[in-house]
Order: C-alpha cells, then sequence, then structure tokens
C-alpha cells in the first residue's frame, strides 16, 4: 500500500468507526431501485443507450463520468460542485453511469451527493476508501448501485465477502487494480467487474498502456472499465481495442465548459444540441 493510502485509511478510521451500518435504511434503499443498474448499463447494446448516431466509425464508449471536488494529484478541482447540474449534464451527453467520490477530507466529497446525482436517473458508483462493512452498507442506504473496492487496501478474501455483502442488497461492486499482484487478488475473489487505474499511486505518473497489459490477464467473461489519463476520443478507441467496456473519466470532463458535448465526444456520439442550436 502506498504512503498516500495509508495515509487518507488512517484520517478516515475515526469516520468509520463512528457511523454504524443502517442495514434498515439499505434495505429500503435497495427494494426502490432495479437491482444490479450499474452492470446494466455497461452492457446494454447502443441502441438501448441513447445514442443516436457514432460520430466516427468506432464503437461507441460507456462513460462512466465523475463527479469530485478534489483529488490528491491535482488538488481542487470542482470546489463545492453544483452536483444536479454536473450530473443532468453527463446524462444529456449520453454517459452510461456517474461516479461520486464521496471521501471528506482529503477529495472533499459527501455520501449526499449520490441522491443528488440520481436524479438523472443514472445508476451511481460511490467511490470511496472502503475497508468495513459498514461503508458499504451506509453507501447502499445513501442510493448508491455500485461500489468500489480497491485491491490496494484489501486481501482476496475481504473483497470476496464484500461483493457477497453487495450482491445481498443487489449492488454491484467494481474492484479497482493497479497491477498484476492486485489483479491476481481481484480475479480470486471472484470480482465480475474490474477497474484497471492508469494512475501509480506511489508517483502519482499515468500511463494507459497499463491497462492494456492487465487488460491480456482478465477473462472475457469479465466487464472491464479503464480509469485515469483518458481525455481524448483517440484514448477511449485505444483502449476499446485492447478490450475495454467502459471508461471512467473525470477531471478532464469537470474541466469542461460544455460537459455534456465532452462526454458525446468521448463516447464516439452526436453531440447534444445546445438550447440555442435547437430552435
Amino acid at each position: 500500500m502506498s504512503d498516500i493510502l495509508s495515509e487518507i485509511v488512517e484520517r478516515n478510521r475515526p469516520r468509520v468507526a463512528s457511523e454504524p451500518a443502517d442495514r434498515a435504511a439499505a434495505e429500503r434503499a435497495a427494494a426502490l431501485r432495479e437491482p444490479f443498474a450499474f452492470t446494466r448499463s455497461l452492457v446494454l447494446a447502443p441502441d438501448d443507450h441513447r445514442r443516436t448516431a457514432r460520430a466516427d466509425g468506432g464503437a461507441f464508449g460507456r462513460i462512466i463520468a465523475e463527479i469530485k471536488a478534489a483529488s490528491t494529484s491535482a488538488g481542487p478541482i470542482a470546489p463545492d460542485p453544483d452536483v444536479e447540474r454536473i450530473a443532468a449534464d453527463y446524462a444529456a451527453g449520453g454517459a452510461a453511469a456517474i461516479s461520486i467520490v464521496t471521501e471528506p477530507e482529503f477529495f472533499r466529497g459527501s455520501r449526499s451527493w449520490i441522491a443528488r446525482a440520481k436524479t438523472t436517473g443514472l445508476p451511481v458508483l460511490m467511490k470511496d476508501f472502503v475497508v468495513a462493512p459498514s461503508q458499504i452498507v451506509n453507501g447502499i442506504a445513501a442510493g448508491a448501485d455500485a461500489i468500489l473496492l480497491l485491491a490496494a487496501l484489501l486481501d482476496a478474501h475481504r473483497i470476496r465477502e464484500f461483493i457477497g455483502l453487495l450482491d445481498v442488497y443487489g449492488c454491484d461492486a467494481l474492484v479497482e487494480v493497479h497491477d498484476e499482484a492486485e489483479l491476481g487478488k481481484a480475479l480470486e475473489a471472484g470480482a465480475r467487474l474490474i477497474g484497471v487505474n492508469n494512475r501509480n499511486l506511489r508517483d502519482f505518473s499515468v500511463d494507459l498502456a497499463t491497462a492494456e497489459r492487465l487488460a491480456l490477464s482478465i477473462p472475457d467473461e469479465v466487464i472491464r472499465v479503464a480509469e485515469s489519463g483518458i481525455r481524448t476520443r483517440a484514448d477511449v478507441a485505444r483502449l476499446q481495442r485492447a478490450g475495454f467496456d467502459a471508461f471512467l473519466v473525470g477531471e478532464s470532463l469537470l474541466r469542461q465548459s460544455d460537459r455534456a458535448g465532452a462526454v458525446a465526444q468521448l463516447a464516439g456520439a452526436t453531440p447534444p444540441l445546445r438550447p440555442a442550436e435547437a430552435r
């Protein structure tokens, strides 16, 4: 585990310990939503996914568009974000799902943003540094359709246990890996969705070749999500050729003035009309 991961986990332990699992709220939330909606959003045929035309000859990219206020590598990105507006822009651009970074200290996030993003009707992935079952239960209670599990923080037994807990509530687990050892843990744990993070957590450098290399060892039946360093349609096309099904993009989208158009461009879809163009 890198030093920054260790610091984040240690600083968050008091928060995690002070929040008991609200299982009743999680059960209510699970009963009100479609089970495993996040997985379905990544495997639907393009015609079912509100894409009307391709802007190029390639396949559509299923974009998981992220909302986060800050990060350890980039610093402030979107302080006090207008979650509803950003999520609506992402939905208008054809995003398949929305990712919410909820860690409050280093990333300035909030679990309350999940419900605000779900006003779009898109499934929402909760990203936090999950080390305890209570975080999973409370994330589901907040409305999450999927929760990120970091293989850098968890052994294979714990990952399998957390996937099983998520399954009980019809919630997906996206298991994130950075290298071959972490990928081995994810596969041993039975992960059905694996995210490959192209960012080196020790020096924060980004290399899309990481995803290309690890994709060779991911079984065909596993849904593959590429994360970090994805800025252009060419990046998406490159990773599609490597076998990736979906693409998690945050900072580069958040910094755009036309977020809907940016999502559509990454996906390879026709950009949505702006109000002035629609008249």
